[in-house]
């Protein structure tokens, strides 16, 4: 009986070796008071990553003592190494604490009594006048750049510039379309998407360039290049505006394999 004992121990043994020396797959939960999604979870030491879903849950490969990285923008960082117990039970669960910014307290302006006759007396300086006050509708959407606002006079209706030709239903500038003819409207088109693949890849960049370089190897010198090499792709707007950090991610990475080809001796 005690044979059959120290086989089973033996066998354990082994058993636990075994998967203590490779790499597995383990499921994680992060737990958080506030919002526990979208959470980027980098392997440091196996250059691989991963991002929570709406649940918290992950999953991703690791070996024993291999360093975790978990972050993200509402959360304190925190570091984790991979032990054995996470390795034979396949599983993990750790709590991120919220990412609290505080400020110097800031005195503005006079303090107050709480007798709001007297506190009114007190207050000096005149109400900033808006543009609703002086009867003109005020635009409080995002400023156009300089190229929107040449494309929107380049190409708009307006019997005023330089005179007009239509009929019923409105008319539409001889400007715009001598601005048709000549090829200035396209040009301005072009270079309006310009910009806003620009605008969008350097958010990109800032946001999610630590991240995915940790996991994702790659030259200093060669990282603005890279970038820009995504936002030259005809699908960038596509798969990288108002999208997730996931989807955005993936698409990072299909790129980054096209990217690297490209070193490679015959394209091998």
């Amino acid at each position: 009986m005690s044979i059959i004992k120290e086989s089973l121990v033996v066998v354990f043994i082994c058993f636990c070796q075994s998967i203590l020396s490779q790499t597995v797959e383990i499921s994680g939960k992060v737990d958080s008071e506030i919002d526990s999604e979208n959470i980027h979870v980098i392997n440091k030491t196996g250059l691989v990553f991963t991002i929570t879903n709406s649940k918290g849950e992950f999953k991703i490969l690791v070996s024993l003592n291999d360093t975790l990285s978990f972050s993200s923008i509402q959360h304190q960082p925190k570091i984790v190494v991979v032990d054995k117990n996470m390795l034979l039970f396949k599983a993990m669960r750790i709590t991120l604490d919220e990412q609290i910014n505080e400020l110097d307290e800031v005195l503005v302006g006079k303090v107050l009594t709480g007798n709001l006759l007297l506190d009114i007396t007190n207050v000096k300086g005149d109400a900033p006048i808006n543009f609703y006050d002086v009867g003109i509708p005020g635009y409080t959407g995002k400023p156009a750049t300089q190229s929107e606002r040449r494309l929107s006079e380049a190409s708009s209706f307006n019997p005023k510039a330089g005179g007009s030709l239509g009929g019923v239903g409105g008319s539409v500038s001889a400007t715009a379309i001598i601005n048709a003819i000549s090829g200035r409207t396209k040009m301005l088109k072009n270079r309006v998407e310009i910009e806003m693949k620009e605008e969008l890849m350097q958010s990109i960049k800032g946001r999610l360039a630590k991240d995915f370089f940790a996991s994702n190897p790659m030259e200093d010198d060669l990282k603005m290049d890279f970038f820009y090499f995504c936002a030259d792709d005809e699908n960038f707007i596509k798969y990288c505006k108002n999208e997730t950090d996931f989807k955005i991610l993936i698409f990072l990475r299909h790129k980054y394999k096209q990217y690297m080809s490209n070193f490679k001796p015959n394209g091998q």
